[in-house]
């Protein structure tokens, strides 16, 4: 699954790329009606706009080059993120129901039967009581070292890529500054062609040179949204783990003050 999410969001990108480029092909009205209709709206003039066209025009006037590169982190990073929220969408189990199955198993045919009910569930949980289970025979204390031991390993499975989001979280906005940076160097690049500081080239350059902060900042507050609820996700996960940890426990005294 985490192979498809990639190689969708390669895709996406190269399509991106392409569009990107074909923008570029084109003569240089164009790009300039472009840059006219964002002016245009922002000034009021209530010429009616579409989104997309503004959002192409504003693309063109930040440059494409540093623009792809953060909407390259926005695929990529979305990507990863939708991968997580699927993969911790089928690891949550009821833990209350596994509970009580691995309770009646415990009655009826013992560590065995057990084993079986946590074999056909899936889930992190299900992993953790089947691994504490496998060990039974060498004592409670080694059975909840075990759970402990299991559930540091979901922990990190559930928390996987988690490293490439927040470096994409941080990337994008980078990169934003360094376009703007670079586009102001520019802006005095055509001050000092022209041999004065006109209001229209300071104010063309800076607006151009900000369009690249805009975009990676956005980007950047997208990609921490879906971050922070992944780890929410994960934070209500392992709070169940827990809980049903000290369960399976408990049931296992239980079951061996009765045999």
């Amino acid at each position: 699954m985490k192979k498809f999410f990639m190689f969708l969001a390669v895709a996406g990108a190269l399509t991106f790329t392409a569009s990107v480029a074909s923008a570029q092909d084109q003569p240089a009205p164009t790009e300039q009606a472009a840059q006219l209709s964002a002016e245009d709206l922002l000034k009021g003039t209530g010429e009616d706009v579409p989104f997309h066209q503004q959002i192409k025009s504003y693309f063109i006037q930040g440059g494409p080059g540093f623009m792809s590169a953060i909407i390259l982190c926005l695929i990529l990073g979305l990507a990863l993120a939708i991968e997580r929220i699927l993969y911790l969408s089928f690891a949550k189990t009821n833990t209350k129901k596994l509970i009580t199955k691995v309770e009646d198993a415990l009655r009826e045919g013992g560590v065995e039967k057990a084993k079986d009910v946590c074999r056909d569930t899936k889930g992190p949980v299900a992993s953790i009581f089947y691994d504490g289970l496998l060990h039974y025979d060498e004592g409670l204390d080694v059975v909840e070292k075990r759970i402990a031991s299991a559930g540091g390993v979901q922990m990190s499975l559930m928390e996987n890529n988690l490293s490439w989001i927040s470096l994409f979280i941080a990337i994008a906005p980078s990169l934003g500054f360094l376009g703007t940076v670079i586009g102001m160097v520019k802006a005095f690049d055509a001050i000092e062609a022209a041999g004065d500081i006109s209001p229209n080239i300071v104010a063309g350059g800076m607006k151009v040179a900000l369009i690249t902060t805009v975009g990676g900042l956005i980007v950047a507050m997208i990609l921490q949204v879906f971050y922070n609820y992944i780890l929410s996700r994960i934070d209500a996960l392992s709070i169940d783990m827990e809980e049903a940890s000290i369960n399976l426990v408990d049931a296992l005294a239980k079951y061996e003050q009765k045999k």
